[in-house]
């Protein structure tokens, strides 16, 4: 598998709104919703970093109790801390283990193996680093 991994376009696009670009907010709703679908992966690394990206922003809002990126943006380091004491985690602990336990509940390891034409297994040794991997974006681009 020589295709790279990498999902820098979507990072842009969160940054460009966090920054204040409030007219793309529809256009990463509908981005949003293509990588939860998985359209245009191609590979099944590709389409579990497209799946763990949509879970992972849906996630930061529910942390963060609000779709505001701006505002999550502006959080400050009490304000994180009073959030992770809310939510009895941190948030990348938050947001991996939201796209891990996604990953579980609906029986994607399977469904991508069948999809992809490989090994569970395989599939599985990416599910961690994977989350890790999205996660450390996502909070890249928030901070």
């Amino acid at each position: 598998m020589s295709d790279q991994i990498e999902f820098s376009s979507f990072y842009r696009l969160l940054n460009s709104i966090k920054e204040g670009e409030s007219e793309k907010i529809s256009l990463l709703n509908e981005k949003i919703d293509e990588l939860k679908n998985g359209q245009n992966s191609k590979s099944f690394l590709d389409e579990l970093g497209s799946l763990y990206l949509s879970i992972g922003i849906t996630e930061l809002y529910n942390f963060t109790n609000t779709k505001d990126l701006q505002e999550i943006g502006l959080i400050d380091k009490e304000g994180w801390e009073t959030l992770s004491s809310t939510n009895q985690q941190e948030l990348p602990v938050y947001l991996a283990n939201k796209m891990i336990e996604y990953i579980k509940d609906n029986k994607k390891v399977k469904e991508l193996a069948v999809k992809w034409n490989i090994k569970e297994g395989e599939i599985r040794k990416h599910i961690t680093k994977m989350a890790r991997y999205i996660t450390e974006g996502i909070i890249d681009v928030i901070e």
